[in-house]
Formats: C-alpha cells, sequence, structure tokens
C-alpha cells in the first residue's frame, strides 16, 4: 500500500482552493511491521455524512468493502447510523470511553479493522503533515491522542521559538548575526601631540 498525502504547496496556501474530490489521507505501507495506526485521514469538516464517502470510496479497493466505521463522538457534532457510499451502505458507530477521541476505525466484512489517525479539519498544513507522517510511520508505536499531544507540544515550541527569535530581530539579532548588514566601522586617526619621553 502506498501512502498518499495530499497537502497544499505551501504553509500560506489557501485550502479552499483544492477540489472537494482531493482526499487527504496517508497509510502505512504494507509490511511484516505491525503499526498501532493504519494512517491518517484528514477530513475538511466535522460532517460524517460528507467526509466519510469519499474515504470509503478509496478505501474500499485498497482493504476489501468498508461495512462499518466506528468514531469517539468527543468530536464529532452528529454521528449518523448509516452512510451511504458507492453502491452500499456503511453503518456508523460511536464509542465514548472504548475509543480514542483522535481515531476512526474502519471494519471491512471478514477482511479485517483498521485505524486511523483524524487530524482535525482546522490543523494547519505545517501539523497536519508531521501527523499524517507519524500516524504512517510503520514502526509507530503512538496512539492516535499520544500523536496530538506531541504535536500540540511542538507547536509550543516553536511558537516559543519564534517568539524568541522575534524579539531578537527586533533588537537588532540578525544584523549582529549577518557581518554584511552591520554598517562599517569608521576609523578616526588624529596626530597626537608630541610628548617628550621621560622627565
Amino acid at each position: 500500500m502506498t501512502a498518499t498525502t495530499s497537502l497544499p504547496p505551501t504553509a500560506e496556501a489557501d485550502d479552499r482552493s483544492f477540489s472537494s474530490s482531493a482526499l487527504r489521507l496517508s497509510l502505512v505501507p504494507t509490511g511484516p511491521a505491525p503499526a498501532l495506526l493504519d494512517g491518517a485521514w484528514w477530513p475538511r469538516s466535522r460532517d460524517l455524512g460528507t467526509e466519510l464517502p469519499s474515504l470509503v470510496a478509496v478505501l474500499d479497493p485498497l482493504w476489501g468493502r468498508i461495512t462499518r466505521v466506528t468514531v469517539n463522538p468527543t468530536h464529532w457534532p452528529v454521528v449518523p447510523r448509516k452512510v451511504p457510499v458507492a453502491g452500499h451502505v456503511v453503518k456508523v458507530g460511536w464509542f465514548l470511553a472504548e475509543q480514542d477521541p483522535h481515531e476512526l476505525l474502519l471494519l471491512s466484512y471478514r477482511t479485517g479493522r483498521w485505524n486511523l489517525l483524524v487530524v482535525p479539519p482546522q490543523t494547519t498544513p505545517v501539523t497536519a503533515a508531521w501527523l499524517m507522517a507519524a500516524a504512517s510511520d510503520p514502526l509507530g508505536t503512538s496512539t492516535a491522542s499520544r500523536l496530538m499531544e506531541e504535536a500540540a507540544r511542538l507547536r509550543t515550541v516553536y511558537e516559543a521559538d519564534r517568539s524568541v527569535e522575534e524579539v531578537w530581530d527586533s533588537e537588532g539579532g540578525h544584523e549582529a548575526r549577518d557581518p554584511a548588514a552591520r554598517p562599517p566601522i569608521t576609523t578616526v586617526s588624529a596626530a597626537m601631540p608630541h610628548q617628550p619621553m621621560g622627565r
């Protein structure tokens, strides 16, 4: 299985410019080592009825017909009981205490089950790319919630570093660091009056 990620070309890009059919999905490559997560999905909204059909349509040929999906309702305002998907219906259920709030569980009748990290729709492209790569690591041992906590920690560190750098820049830090940006030091030479040596 190949990992597929559709991300904006730059962090500043407006996500609305992307086609609504472009699925933002990253999957663990097939291999002998089992991962705790099977990949990540970055939906554009928290509307399961709208978002699930395109996800299932891509996964059906890869994993076998998806027949059931479960979520933790913490981050999904509405959990429909059924969602029509290209020729069949997917049953949707939820578990509050038993399921990680940042995870989507997909079941394929007699084939298997898969766990995807759900990247929140409002996540920045940089953080989403990190989360999708981490969730697609075939040797990954983190849960979806642990990855979300790590992403939040990294974001906090990044923002603190940016804040320190901005203060440093405002105090002339870049100019002090870049010799080409420093103004030349002017040297002044003046003749000193002749003073006799000794007494």
